[in-house]
Parts: C-alpha cells; sequence; structure tokens
C-alpha cells in the first residue's frame, strides 16, 4: 500500500520528466488534472479575457501571468500589489 502524500500535497501530476506523466500515482488523478487544467484556461468567456488582458496590461503583466495569479491565489491582483507584481516580474526574468 502506498503511503499518503504528505501534508500540504495536492496530489497533482509531477514536475519532473522521469516516467509517464502521472508519475507512480492513479492514472486516474492524472487525467482529472489534465481535465481541470484545460478548463482553468479555456473557460473564461471573451468579456472575462478582455477583462483579464486590460487589467494585465496596466499592471504591466501578461494575460497568462495574471490569469495564473488569479487561480492560484483566489484574487485579483490591484495596482497597491506592487511586492507580489514585482515578484511575478522577477520570475519572468529567471525563466
Amino acid at each position: 500500500m502506498q503511503e499518503p502524500p504528505p501534508r500540504g500535497h495536492n496530489q497533482g501530476p509531477p514536475l519532473d520528466e522521469t516516467g509517464p506523466p502521472w508519475g507512480e500515482d492513479d492514472p486516474y488523478a492524472y487525467v482529472c488534472w489534465k481535465a481541470a487544467h484545460r478548463k482553468a484556461w479555456r473557460g473564461v468567456s471573451r468579456d472575462v479575457m478582455l477583462f483579464r488582458l486590460d487589467k494585465a496590461e496596466r499592471l504591466g503583466l501578461s494575460y497568462e501571468e495574471y490569469t495564473l495569479e488569479i487561480l492560484e491565489r483566489g484574487r485579483h491582483l490591484q495596482a497597491t500589489d506592487v511586492q507580489r507584481i514585482a515578484a511575478i516580474r522577477k520570475a519572468r526574468r529567471l525563466r
């Protein structure tokens, strides 16, 4: 029997590129994660997409960076979130 994942683990697919894409876990979890990923990025209306694009451009971020922040943290960035925006820009340079 497999050990349960450590506390705080979201049971998503592995980040390394070795082995099958679902790692050593259940392939069903991988399929669920792939479906959730598609739904998160494609499930917005045109108006929401344009709103996010406009907001991202005003903050100096890309649409993907801004949307990822919403998906990860559950909140829209504001102009007053200077430290978080700077961290996102710094991470962009490191990639």
